[in-house]
């Protein structure tokens, strides 16, 4: 059996599956290079296809004896428009167009519009986005069966394109018929996280959580304008949570898009919920062997502002250098987290521990690492919740989670500075001491005269009764 890999890095690397990345060397490849999250798009590609991937996730995890999360992205109602008579039309600005629920084949005048709730929930004045923002629609008047617009901005609109609306809280679940059947297949499947789309309101998220019962966490994607305006419930019913700035950036403003994931990465922070930045992050890899320098000051942002993980789309799904641009966000993130600014940043971000004796220990781990120098905090935990709140405090030194589930494991993957193992079970405090004291040093994170703190929860075996501190020398 492989050694295990250890990551000298905090943030964390989620990486996406698909065509170019199919195959369990180049996996084998993603992993070594810094993956430690594998996310499967149900936008794209059969059950048969997410099942080989997960067969092969299970496969690298036991030669490596690492823990490896999956996260299976749920792909959420598409709204789209109609077909069109030979395939496509140009729009021409100024001009007047209908979109109605009639299913004939458009032209330069109409199309369908297969969404009548799209129609029932338009007022007068309100945008209509086509074709990822590129052609933008105002409504000048609405009938129960169609909207007609003034063409804002024209241009080529061919069939299927696909509608958003900013401006309205649509009347559509999160969840389509084939999200519940792709819903119930990962979890069949035991993937650690759900991503939730086209969420705009908590009632959205509690639906999903209620389905998963507890089989796997809600990781609640950022992508809505009405998501923002209902944050704080949205965040209070999610377990972790994902800046999703592809669909965001086509329904906000472009110079309204960083201010929203700073303002989501606050408020996932303050909560202690981890908080994914994602989509386009190296978008220039999908076809160049190096990113430009935006983009490597884009992910380099994301780990100034505490990011628990960064993400990797089409760059690794179906780029031509997916090991590439993996090796390469790992870079990014160690040397950013070098920098004596970053550590300034990160103390100056954190949030103030709730009145709980949890969150109390959490705190004290954290100082009483810093001012003895301890080399790491081990946390013993069931649920995973003891080491996520003492990654809330971003300490200096690694956080080590213990835990007897491989699930809980797993789910640990995607937080911030947490290396997960599974262990066998203690009972006693002076017991999880000598554990921690030899795991730490057998995985390379402490040496002879050196010190660590434990924290733990006493009884063991409790979950959410983290209410014990120890300090131990190697």
């Amino acid at each position: 059996m492989a050694s295990r890999l250890r990551r000298h890095r905090r943030t964390k690397i989620i990486a996406t599956l698909g065509p170019a990345s199919a195959t369990p060397d180049m996996l084998a490849q993603l992993f070594e290079a810094g993956a430690d999250v594998f996310r499967l798009n149900f936008s794209h590609g059969t059950h048969e296809d997410h099942l080989g991937r997960i067969e092969m996730i299970r496969a690298l995890e036991r030669k490596f004896d690492r823990p490896i999360g999956i996260l299976a992205d749920i792909q959420g109602p598409k709204l789209r428009v109609g077909q069109f008579r030979g395939g496509r039309i140009q729009l021409q600005t100024g001009a007047e167009f209908q979109l109605d629920l009639n299913p004939a084949p458009g032209d330069t005048r109409r199309v369908n519009l297969p969404h009548p709730e799209i129609i029932e929930a338009a007022s007068i004045g309100a945008t209509l986005l086509l074709d990822d923002g590129k052609l933008r629609l105002r409504v000048l008047r609405k009938r129960d069966d169609h909207l007609l617009t003034e063409i804002v901005n024209g241009g080529p609109l061919s069939d299927r394109k696909g509608v958003n609306v900013p401006d309205v809280v649509l009347p559509i679940p999160a969840l389509t018929r084939k999200d519940r059947i792709d819903l119930a297949f990962a979890l069949e499947h035991g993937v650690e996280y759900i991503g939730l789309s086209f969420v705009q309101r908590a009632e959205d998220v509690l639906e999903a959580r209620e389905i998963a019962a507890g089989r796997a966490l809600i990781m609640t994607k950022m992508e809505k304008p009405q998501a923002l305006d209902n944050l704080d419930a949205i965040m209070d019913a999610s377990d972790a949570v994902m800046v999703a700035r592809g669909d965001l950036g086509v329904e906000l403003p472009p110079e309204e898009v960083p201010i929203a994931q700073k303002r989501i990465i606050r408020a996932a922070q303050s909560r202690g919920l981890p908080v994914v930045v994602a989509t386009q992050m190296l978008e220039s890899m999908i076809s160049a062997p190096a990113p430009t320098r935006a983009e490597a000051s884009d992910v380099a942002t994301a780990v100034f502002d505490g990011a628990d993980a960064v993400m990797l789309s089409a760059e690794s799904a179906a780029g031509q250098y997916p090991r590439e641009a993996v090796n390469m966000m790992d870079r990014i993130i160690a040397r950013v987290e070098r920098d004596e600014d970053w550590r300034r940043g990160i103390d100056a971000k954190r949030p103030a521990p709730e009145a709980s004796s949890a969150d109390a220990i959490a705190q004290a781990a954290d100082q009483v690492a810093r001012t003895i120098g301890a080399r790491a905090i081990v946390a013993f935990t069931n649920s995973g919740a003891s080491a996520l709140r003492v990654a809330r405090e971003r300490p200096n030194c690694p956080v080590i989670g213990l835990t007897p589930s491989i699930d809980t494991a797993r789910r640990m993957a995607v937080v911030w500075g947490v290396h997960a193992l599974v262990t066998d079970e203690v009972f006693s405090m002076s017991e999880a001491v000598n554990l921690s004291a030899k795991l730490a040093r057998q995985e390379g994170f402490v040496q002879a005269g050196e010190e660590i703190v434990v924290v733990a929860g006493v009884p063991f075996g409790q979950s959410g009764s983290t209410n014990a501190l120890r300090v131990a020398k190697i």
